[in-house]
């Protein structure tokens, strides 16, 4: 009895000895990538992913990122979510030649470790001037030949943004242990550094060639995400690519400002030929739905309400100038309107959230060959005669229907398909067709135009 329970036990420490060396499989890495400027798009594809990380539960959530900047709204969120996130999440500014430039690098500080792979670059984190027109001067110090310009309220809310970017990029910075002072000179200097130098100042945590090998050089590093301490097992981990789907790409789309711009003008221009021409429906539908998305992806945008205005109140005088004998003033004031309007859209000089010139003048030039094709047919039907009402009334032919039997030179005739009082000077006959003089009141007065058809026996 006693070997028996030996035996037991031997087999009990056996099977715990193979188990204990068996380790469960780690939790994967999940990878999403930013390969654009940071806008709506970008934020909610970044937020979601991390809704999903947490549901797969994720060990660890990369970022490859390679964008030139982007919307400081879009940024601040993406910013907060990685803050909020209890996954941890790496930062990888890859592959060679990609960058993390403005809103790049406050992401790549905000993030639990900041990598990047040889030949990439971060910086120039200085916020871009917001509001006034292309041209004017966006540096408050800037000098005018021989004298300083003086302060003004651009001025000042140029340094209030400055001010307000380096406290938030210097407050990511000591949240994650990084060079606060590099981070500073960012903002106010627009310096940008290489990948070397950015680890040798520390900027960066690793450089790493490719993805895998960052992955391995992860692997049993401890740290700290949401409170929380957090081990990495990323040596063979499985990896889940998480591309940009269906929505992701729409909203990158129609939160483009030139298609937003264009989807403007075919709302607009669908629902006045809805208007001028009822009954088909095809330019209402098309032109509601197109207004609508606009509407949607404008509100998404950091828009210059003056420049949506004057773009509405162009399209406007440029619609009156086909009902407005103006002689085309109010339609070129409406094309001069529109241009501005469109120039100045956006409140923002960050690279990728522009209009280009060279569209705004192609719808412009559409918008005037459009005018010039309504007035063109207003000004041919000006010149055609009259075919209803007296002017097409008098001078038609006329058939007499009935006489009067009491007074041969009263009866009814029927003209333009309408059936009239009629007098003439002569006595009618039934059939006879007579020609229209004057009209007076429901009378017509006529007169002979031919004899009477001759019946057959």
């Amino acid at each position: 009895m006693s070997a028996r329970w030996c035996r037991h036990l031997l087999l009990f420490l056996l099977l715990g000895v193979l188990t204990s060396g068996v380790a469960a499989p780690a939790n994967p890495v999940l990878v999403l990538s930013i390969n654009d400027a940071i806008g709506p798009a970008s934020a909610d594809y970044l937020v979601r992913g991390l809704e999903q990380a947490k549901v797969q539960q994720a060990q660890l959530v990369v970022i490859r990122l390679d964008t030139p900047g982007g919307l400081d709204s879009s940024m601040r969120t993406m910013i907060k979510a990685i803050l909020a996130s209890p996954v941890p999440i790496v930062t990888f500014v890859a592959p060679g030649g990609a960058r993390a430039a403005s809103a790049g690098t406050y992401i790549l500080y905000a993030s639990h470790i900041a990598a990047m792979a040889p030949g990439t670059n971060l910086g120039a984190a200085t916020p871009v001037q917001i509001g006034g027109l292309p041209g004017t001067p966006k540096d408050p110090a800037a000098p005018t030949g021989d004298k300083q310009t003086p302060n003004n309220e651009q001025d000042t809310l140029t340094r209030k943004q400055v001010n307000d970017a380096a406290a938030y990029i210097r407050g990511l910075a000591q949240l994650r242990g990084r060079n606060a002072d590099w981070a500073e000179q960012a903002v106010r200097e627009s310096v940008s550094l290489p990948a070397s130098e950015a680890l040798r100042l520390k900027v960066i945590d690793r450089i790493a060639n490719d993805l895998p090998d960052l992955l391995r050089q992860l692997d049993g590093k401890s740290l700290e995400a949401a409170g929380q301490p957090v081990q990495l097992h990323t040596a063979n981990v499985s990896i889940i690519e998480r591309e940009p789907d269906w929505r992701t790409r729409l909203l990158a789309v129609i939160t483009n400002p030139s298609v937003a711009l264009i989807l403007i003008m075919i709302g607009i221009y669908g629902l006045m030929f809805e208007f001028m021409s009822p009954g088909s429906g095809v330019g209402g539908v098309v032109g509601g739905i197109c207004l609508l998305v606009a509407l949607y992806a404008l509100q998404l945008l950091p828009v210059n309400y003056a420049g949506a205005a004057l773009i509405m109140l162009g399209i406007a005088f440029m619609i009156a100038e086909a009902f407005l004998p103006s002689f085309g003033v109010v339609g070129f004031g409406g094309i001069v309107a529109f241009v501005v309007g469109a120039v100045i859209l956006m409140d923002t000089d960050v690279p990728g959230f522009g209009i280009p010139i060279a569209l705004i003048l192609s719808l412009a030039l559409l918008s005037a060959l459009l005018l010039g094709g309504v007035l063109g047919m207003a000004m041919k039907a000006r010149k055609r005669a009259l075919v209803s009402g007296d002017a097409g009334l008098v001078g038609s032919l006329a058939t007499v229907m009935a006489v009067n039997d009491s007074d041969p030179f009263i009866g009814s005739v029927q003209a333009q398909g309408e059936q009239w009082q009629a007098q003439c000077q002569t006595p009618l006959q039934v059939g006879q067709c007579v020609r229209v003089i004057t009209r007076k009141g429901v009378q017509l007065d006529v007169s002979a135009e031919a004899e009477v058809p001759a019946r057959g026996d």
